[in-house]
C-alpha cells in the first residue's frame, strides 16, 4: 500500500482537510517538532488503496539570507550585497526543526519511492475554500506545481534582500554615527516599503505647502407656503473676486420673485457592489471597521482556515459561471439578522452579480457558512459580517430611486433645488450604511409658476487643505500604482509604522514623521526614482511576466540588480544631499543626550543617548558604542573594566527583574573569541575579573542549551541567578546581606558552590548559623530558598514529561579537560524543579 504525503500551509488548515477527507476517522499525533500534528488515515489515491499522512508547515519553511561574513555589517561594503554577495536558503524558524520534520517538494524527491518509474510524484491541490465541496473537488483534479510562479518568487525575494539590505545599512550606519535624536534603531529602505512612504509624505507636502483661498456662495431661499421653505444651490457655485460676488448679490437681493424654469424627474439605479477582493477588504477593514490592514488580513486568515470565508487573498472581483452562488447564500437563510432578506432572495431569485475583474486566482472572498457574533465575538465576527453582508449585497438588486430637481431664476442669476426619493432599497437593504440620503421633497410646481423670495444673501468661506492620507487611500494607491500585491500591502504599509516613519491618527490617517519626511525629501534630491512608484511599478510587471512563463529569470534578476547598484553607488556618492536635511531637523550626536560614564581612551565623560538605538557617545574621540536595547542604562559603581580602564554601565530590564554590567567597549569589541558583540560582562570568560562570566558564573543553565546561570551581584538583599542566554530568572536567599560564588565545586554536579551570609534575625539555618556553603542544585538547605521568577518560553508547571534535569557548571566554570556537569543521581535540586 502506497503511502501519501499532504502537506498544508498551517496546522489549524490541515487538521481541518484531514477531518474533511477521512470522513472524521483519522487519527491524530504530535510531530517531533512539538508544533505541527500529524494525522493518519486510509483512502484511495488514484484508483488503489493508500494510508495518508496530513501534516503541515508552520509559516515559511526557508527564507533568503547572506552567507557567512556578508551577514555582518562592519565587515562587508553594501554595495558587494548586489551581486558579489552569495545568498542561500535557510530555514526561516531553525526552532521548529521544520526541515528535519518534513522534507518539502525539491528536498523530499531524494527519499521518496522511486518505484513510479517516471510518473508525476508531486502534486498541488488547488482550491478556495475549507468545505467538503472544495476539497474534494480539490483532490479530483490535483495539477503540478507552477515553476515559473516558483521562480517569481525567487526573484522577489531576491530582489528585495539585496536591495533592501545594500540601502539600509548604508544609510543606517551613515546616520546612526551622525545624529543622535532619530528615535529609529534601523533606517531602512524598501523597494515597495519607500514608495508606500513617498505617498504620504506627498500628501504632507501639499496640506503644508496649501495656501486658503477665500471664495463667496450666494445663498437664495424661497418659501413653499407660510410653514415651509427651501434653499437653493447658486448655479455658479462659487466665485473667488468679493466685488464681482457683491455684484451679483445687488443684482438679485431685490427681487421679489423665484421664477421656475425647468423641472425633471428621472428614475436613477445606485449600482449593487462588485464582489468582494482583498484589496477593498482591506479599504472597508480600515476605513468603517477602524482595523489596521495587517490586522485585518490576519484576522480574514482565521475565518478562512475555520471554515468561515473563502480564501482572502484574491485580485478578482468576478464570479465564475460554474460558481454555486445559491448554496454559500442557503447557509445564511436562518441567520437572526439576515434570514428575511436572503430568504426572499432565494425565493424571488437571485440578481446576477456584476462583472468585475477577472485576475485568474481565487474567486471573490464569500461567506461559506453561517456564525454569530457570540461564536465568532469581537473584531473577528465585524469582519465576519461585512463580508456576509457584501456578499447578500451582490446578488441583490440595485437600489432605485426617484431624483427630482427644479431650476428658478432669481433676476439673472440661476439656482437649483433637488430631491431625491427611494423606489426599491435593493441592496442598501442589507447594507444601510449605502442607502440614498433621504432628501426633502420639492413641491409639485411647473415651468412658470413663481415662488416667493424670502432671503438673498452672500456667503464668505475658505479653500481647506486636504486631510492626511487614510489607510483606505493609501490602500488605493498602491494598488493603482502596482506597489505590493494584495498579499504584501498590509505589510508595507505596517513596515512605515513599526519604523517610526509615520503614525497612525484618529481615523487611522497617516501622518508622517519627522524622519519620514527627511528621507522622502532626501531621495527625491538624490534620485526620485527611489521613491516614486514608477520603477517598482515596472519591476512587478516584470515578475509577473516570470509567473506567466513569458519573461526569462537570470535576465530580469541581472538587470533589474544592475540599475539599482548604479543607483546605490550614485546615492552613496551624493549622500551629502540628504545629509544636509538631516542637519536641520536632528542634533548631532556630540549635542545629544547626558553625561553618564567614562570613555577608557581619553577619560572624558560619554553621553549616554536614551533614544533608538541606545547608545554612549565620546565626542572627544567621536566614537560611539551601541548598547543593548529594551531596558535601563546606568553607572555602575563608577567601576571600570581591567581590559580597557572604560567605566563599567549597568543594564536593567525593569519588570522582568534581569540585569548585568558591561563594558562599552568590550560589548562593541569582543576581547575574546568565544564572546559576541552585544554582550555584557555575563558572558566574558575574563579569567580574573570579577565581574565575568569566570567568576560569576554558576552552571549550565536548566532551559536552554548554551546559557550559563549567573549571579547578579547588584541584585541583594533580592538575589537573583539569572541565564547569560535566555530570559530565565530565579529568586535566592532573600534577606541574606552577602552571596559570593566560591572556587570551590559540587563534587556531585560540578556547578560552582556559594558562600551565603544570612542576617541572623531571618537564617534559616538551625540554631544560630548564619553563614552556609553549598550546591544551588543539590544542596537540601538551598531547596526551599530558590523560587523561579521568569522563563521565556512558557509556566515551567505547565511542561510535559522529558524536560531536562538541572545541571550543573557546564561551560564558563569548568577547567580545560574535565568533563561535562552531571546530575544528582538520587534527588532532584531545588531549582531544577521549578523547571519540570
Amino acid at each position: 500500500m502506497k503511502t501519501v504525503l499532504m502537506v498544508a500551509e498551517k496546522p489549524s488548515l490541515a487538521q481541518s482537510i484531514a477531518r474533511i477527507l477521512s470522513r472524521g476517522s483519522m487519527s491524530s499525533r504530535k510531530g517531533l517538532n512539538g508544533t505541527c500534528s500529524v494525522h493518519e488515515y486510509s483512502g484511495a489515491f488514484e484508483g488503489q488503496p493508500a494510508r495518508f499522512k496530513m501534516t503541515s508547515v508552520c509559516g515559511h519553511v526557508m527564507t533568503l539570507d547572506f552567507l557567512g561574513k556578508y551577514n555582518k555589517w562592519d565587515k562587508v561594503d553594501p554595495a558587494e550585497l548586489f551581486s558579489q554577495a552569495p545568498t542561500e536558503k535557510k530555514e526561516a524558524n531553525p526552532k521548529l526543526n521544520m526541515v528535519k520534520f518534513l522534507q518539502v517538494l525539491d528536498a523530499v524527491l531524494p527519499v521518496m519511492n522511486q518505484a513510479r518509474s517516471g510518473k508525476q510524484t508531486v502534486f498541488r491541490a488547488r482550491f478556495s475554500s475549507i468545505t467538503d465541496t472544495d476539497i474534494c473537488a480539490a483532490m479530483a483534479r490535483l495539477g503540478e506545481p507552477d515553476h515559473n510562479e516558483a521562480l517569481s518568487v525567487d526573484a522577489r525575494q531576491e530582489l528585495d534582500l539585496r536591495i533592501g539590505c545594500a540601502f539600509t545599512r548604508f544609510q543606517t550606519k551613515y546616520f546612526q554615527g551622525k545624529y543622535g535624536n532619530l528615535d529609529s534603531s534601523l533606517i531602512s529602505f524598501g523597494p515597495c516599503q519607500t514608495p508606500t512612504l513617498g505617498f504620504c509624505v506627498e500628501r504632507h507636502d501639499k496640506i503644508q505647502s496649501f495656501k486658503p483661498e477665500t471664495y463667496w456662495v450666494l445663498q437664495a431661499k424661497v418659501d413653499v407656503d407660510k410653514d415651509r421653505s427651501l434653499l437653493l444651490d447658486w448655479d455658479r457655485v462659487r466665485v473667488f473676486d468679493r466685488e464681482i460676488a457683491q455684484m451679483f448679490l445687488n443684482m438679485t437681493k431685490l427681487e421679489k420673485e423665484a421664477q421656475v424654469e425647468a423641472t425633471s424627474r428621472k428614475e436613477k439605479a445606485k449600482q449593487r457592489p462588485l464582489a468582494l477582493n482583498t484589496v477593498e477588504m482591506l479599504r472597508v477593514a480600515s476605513s468603517a471597521l477602524g482595523m489596521g490592514p495587517q490586522h485585518a488580513m490576519q484576522t480574514a486568515e482565521r475565518l478562512y482556515t475555520q471554515g468561515y470565508i473563502s480564501y482572502p487573498r484574491t485580485e478578482t472581483t468576478h464570479y465564475p459561471e460554474s460558481f454555486d452562488l445559491k448554496g454559500p447564500l442557503r447557509q445564511q437563510a436562518n441567520h437572526p439578522y439576515w434570514a428575511d432578506t436572503v430568504k426572499r432572495l432565494l425565493a424571488e431569485g437571485i440578481n446576477r452579480p456584476r462583472k468585475g475583474h477577472d485576475a485568474g486566482d481565487h474567486p471573490p472572498i464569500t461567506p461559506m457558512k453561517s456564525a454569530t457574533e457570540a461564536e465568532l465575538g469581537g473584531e473577528a465576527w465585524r469582519l465576519y459580517e461585512y463580508i456576509t453582508r457584501h456578499f447578500i449585497a451582490t446578488v441583490s438588486h440595485d437600489c432605485r430611486y426617484l431624483q427630482s430637481s427644479v431650476s428658478f431664476r432669481i433676476g439673472p442669476e440661476r439656482f437649483t433645488c433637488t430631491g431625491k426619493a427611494v423606489i426599491s432599497p435593493g441592496f442598501t437593504e442589507i447594507m444601510p450604511w449605502q442607502s440614498v440620503p433621504l432628501e426633502e421633497s420639492l413641491p409639485t410646481c411647473q415651468k412658470g409658476d413663481t415662488l416667493a423670495v424670502a432671503e438673498v444673501k452672500l456667503l464668505e468661506k475658505q479653500t481647506s487643505p486636504p486631510d492626511y492620507l487614510t489607510e483606505a487611500e493609501l490602500i488605493t494607491l498602491m494598488e493603482k500604482h502596482g506597489i505590493g500585491t494584495d498579499a504584501s500591502i498590509p505589510v508595507h504599509i505596517n513596515n512605515i509604522c513599526q519604523r517610526n516613519y509615520v503614525i497612525v491618527e484618529s481615523g487611522r490617517r497617516l501622518k508622517p514623521t519627522n524622519l519620514g519626511i527627511v528621507l522622502v525629501h532626501g531621495y527625491y534630491k538624490i534620485d526620485a526614482e527611489l521613491v516614486l512608484p514608477t520603477i517598482r511599478s515596472a519591476v512587478e510587471k516584470q515578475l509577473n511576466l516570470i509567473a506567466q512563463g513569458r519573461a526569462d529569470f537570470r535576465q530580469v534578476l541581472g538587470h533589474t540588480l544592475d540599475v539599482f547598484k548604479r543607483k546605490f553607488h550614485y546615492f552613496v556618492d551624493s549622500i551629502a544631499g540628504m545629509d544636509e536635511l538631516m542637519e536641520v531637523s536632528f542634533s548631532p550626536l556630540a549635542a545629544t543626550g547626558k553625561p553618564l560614564s567614562r570613555c577608557g581612551k581619553c577619560h572624558r565623560f560619554m553621553k549616554y543617548i536614551q533614544a533608538k538605538p541606545s547608545r554612549l557617545h565620546c565626542s572627544h574621540c567621536d566614537e560611539t558604542y551601541t548598547l543593548p536595547q529594551n531596558g535601563t542604562i546606568k553607572l555602575y559603581k563608577e567601576l571600570r573594566c581591567p581590559l580597557d580602564d572604560f567605566e563599567l554601565v549597568l543594564w536593567s530590564s525593569g519588570s522582568r527583574g534581569k540585569s548585568y554590567p558591561l563594558c562599552p567597549y568590550c560589548s562593541n569589541h569582543p576581547p575574546f573569541r568565544d564572546m559576541k558583540k552585544g554582550t555584557g560582562c555575563n558572558e566574558c570568560t575574563h579569567p580574573s575579573c570579577q565581574h565575568s562570566l569566570s567568576m560569576l558564573g554558576i552552571g549550565q543553565c536548566v532551559e536552554c542549551e548554551s546559557g550559563v546561570l549567573v549571579l547578579d551581584p547588584t541584585s541583594g538583599p533580592k538575589w537573583r541567578v539569572a541565564c547569560n542566554r535566555c530570559n530565565v530568572v530565579a529568586r535566592c536567599f532573600e534577606n541574606a546581606h552577602r552571596v559570593r560564588v566560591s572556587a570551590e565545586t559540587c563534587a556531585a554536579c560540578e556547578a560552582a558552590l556559594l558562600d551565603v551570609d544570612f542576617n541572623k534575625a531571618k537564617s534559616p539555618l538551625p540554631g544560630d548559623g548564619t553563614q552556609h556553603t553549598g550546591c544551588v542544585f543539590c544542596d537540601p538547605v538551598f531547596q526551599e530558598l530558590v523560587e523561579l521568577k521568569h522563563a521565556a518560553s512558557c509556566h515551567p508547571m505547565h511542561r510535559g514529561p522529558g524536560r531536562r534535569q538541572g545541571r550543573g557548571r557546564g561551560r564558563g566554570r569548568r577547567p580545560a579537560g574535565k568533563p561535562g556537569p552531571r546530575r544528582p543521581k538520587d534527588k532532584m535540586s531545588a531549582l531544577a524543579a521549578y523547571f519540570v
